[in-house]
């Protein structure tokens, strides 16, 4: 309550500065005037009180100032009218200077307000803590993207709320991408459906957990009592625990749980204070608040100091935000609405707030989005952002290498219209650097959220698309119609080639319109099938059995290997 109180004081000054003014002028009625002004005061302090329990506004300059205009004049106005008497009337002068004082003061204020807003966007984009990169680094083998959509994980946790004891109080509440054990979870709070659930249940019975890369995974409950959620009530909530807290703070966006490596729950917000004059964020200077969701207690640390156990103390709403001011604003406003030099508009093709979460191979979660020109009728990406989840860092890929490749939105179409009699469409598209090439990894789903395919788009080619059932399976097809393409005649990094050598066993060639020629041959005592475009070897088309070969390839986990360069004995020496 102290931070309501606070704010509610804070937003009286100029009432009670022109409230003292009138009862010092009004000699022939200041008793009478006295107590009116002191009525008007107590009513408006706690109409005043309620209305910043239910908003919880931050105690930010902006605020206060615009807090103190309004009641000042809803209060004048009031306290004149309450007072005109013919004795009153000959203090009408000064009603009429507050008045006055008033309007000029608003006249003033709010335009400042947004003028200093304006004026700050540079110094909101100046605290990114940013980093321009050409290209990114090669999908690692064994990483796996998120394979459960949030549709699809929402659905089968809402499928399992029978589990739940006094089922009919609850509802599913926000969902979050957590790595707990070295597994990408999705985990979600059971929540109050109704105030008066609340008041019958006082507490909520804990929450579900689902994997987010096993389609076949079930959703688990985990039984966790928690008085202080989203959806209670009163000092039980959580964004009001956490604004009693900290109410010079601004939150962004809703608290969401993390489970720490004892499966408790935690809420987690993200918390900033605003740059000068204005409620735009400083991004240098993010905070975590973490609740206990059963005792209430709150602390407070800088995102990157977080426990250990929290992957997102920067929320995809901020991250969200990050990318708008880094894209829009990076030369100023004005540029930002005429010339639009450089400017970038973040798609809005993320699974959360416009951003996807992603985990890269040492479990650090990031969020993901494409970048797009601000020129309508423009479907190609100018690059992406990576934001770490924990420091705010932004890594922006500028493209600059690969040029032309489609945005998110084109790669979600191609795979709408692959499926048009089923209804299956593309989500949570992520751009990879495969090999070399920019692919963007899109999950098909059908109209109920139902995962059924992987779709590998090559950012460059609408028309190169593969489709399969599991992670691995497509990317390893993919990578297979990569080096069987002509036009790719360095799809794989030369620091994983291995050198191979022995006698041919078996040979294989074909002919597509879209390949050009492949040949394929497997080695006596070798079970590995290799691949080789004629493209890149033209004598290897005569390749035949008993031949003494040696050759550099990247050899798969699954068996196969793609020939980059081979030396056929008697043909090619």
């Amino acid at each position: 309550m102290t931070g309501i109180l606070t704010t509610t004081i804070l937003s009286f000054i100029l009432y009670a500065l022109f409230a003292g003014i009138i009862i010092a002028k009004s000699k022939a009625a200041k008793k009478r005037t006295s107590k009116i002004a002191g009525f008007i005061f107590i009513a408006l302090f706690i109409i005043g009180g309620i209305i910043n329990y239910i908003i919880l506004l931050p105690i930010t300059i902006p605020n206060v100032v615009i807090a103190n205009i309004i009641i000042a004049a809803v209060g004048t106005f009031l306290l004149f009218g309450m007072t005109a008497t013919k004795f009153q009337k000959k203090i009408r002068g000064t009603y009429e200077t507050a008045a006055g004082f008033l309007i000029i003061l608003a006249v003033i204020a709010v335009p400042g307000v947004f003028i200093m807003g304006i004026l700050t966007l540079d110094n909101t984009y100046d605290s990114i803590a940013k980093e321009d990169v050409e290209e990114a680094k090669p999908l690692d083998k064994d990483t796996t993207p998120i394979v459960v959509s949030p549709e699809f994980a929402r659905n089968k946790m809402q499928k399992s709320m029978s589990v739940v004891p006094n089922t009919q109080f609850y509802d599913l509440g926000k969902l979050q991408v957590q790595k707990v054990d070295d597994e990408v979870l999705f985990v979600a709070p059971v929540e109050f459906t109704s105030f008066w659930k609340y008041l019958s249940g006082g507490e909520t019975e804990g929450y579900f957990t689902i994997s987010a890369t096993n389609i076949n995974a079930q959703p688990e409950f985990v039984k966790s009592k928690m008085k202080f959620t989203n959806s209670s009530y009163f000092n039980h909530n959580v964004q009001r625990t956490i604004y009693n807290a900290y109410p010079s703070y601004i939150q962004s966006g809703e608290p969401q749980i993390e489970v720490d490596k004892n499966g408790k729950p935690w809420y987690v917000q993200t918390l900033y204070q605003p740059i000068g004059l204005t409620n735009k964020p400083d991004m240098s200077d993010l905070y975590a608040a973490v609740v206990d969701p059963v005792t209430g207690e709150v602390k407070k640390y800088k995102t990157e100091n977080a426990p250990e156990f929290i992957n997102g103390s920067v929320s995809s709403e901020m991250a969200s935000a990050e990318n708008e001011y880094f894209g829009k604003y990076v030369h100023g406003w004005l540029n930002s609405l005429f010339g639009k030099e450089d400017v970038k508009i973040p798609n809005e093709s993320g699974t959360e707030s416009s951003v996807t979460p992603i985990f890269d191979e040492n479990g650090e979660m990031y969020y993901f989005t494409d970048m797009a020109s601000p020129k309508e009728n423009i479907d190609s990406a100018l690059g992406y952002t990576m934001i770490n989840a924990r420091t705010g860092q932004l890594t922006y890929y500028n493209g600059k290498k690969n040029n032309g490749i489609m945005d998110s939105k084109g790669a979600k179409e191609i795979v709408n219209k692959e499926f048009p009699e089923k209804n299956w469409e593309g989500s949570m598209p992520v751009l990879y650097n495969i090999d070399g090439n920019p692919t963007w990894v899109v999950n098909v789903l059908d109209p109920n959220g139902l995962f059924k395919k992987y779709a590998y788009i090559k950012a460059g080619d609408a028309d190169f698309v593969v489709f399969g059932d599991t992670a691995r399976e497509a990317l390893e097809a993919y990578r297979l119609q990569l080096v069987q393409n002509p036009s790719n005649v360095e799809s794989t990094g030369k620091s994983n080639l291995e050198t191979v050598k022995g006698e041919v066993n078996r040979v294989l060639v074909t002919s597509t319109q879209k390949t050009g020629q492949v040949i394929q041959f497997i080695l006596k005592n070798d079970k590995t099938i290799y691949t080789i475009n004629a493209g890149k070897e033209p004598l290897a088309l005569f390749l035949q059995s008993g031949d003494n070969v040696a050759f550099e390839a990247i050899i798969r986990d699954n068996g196969t290997g793609i020939v980059e360069t081979i030396e056929i004995k008697g043909l090619t020496n």
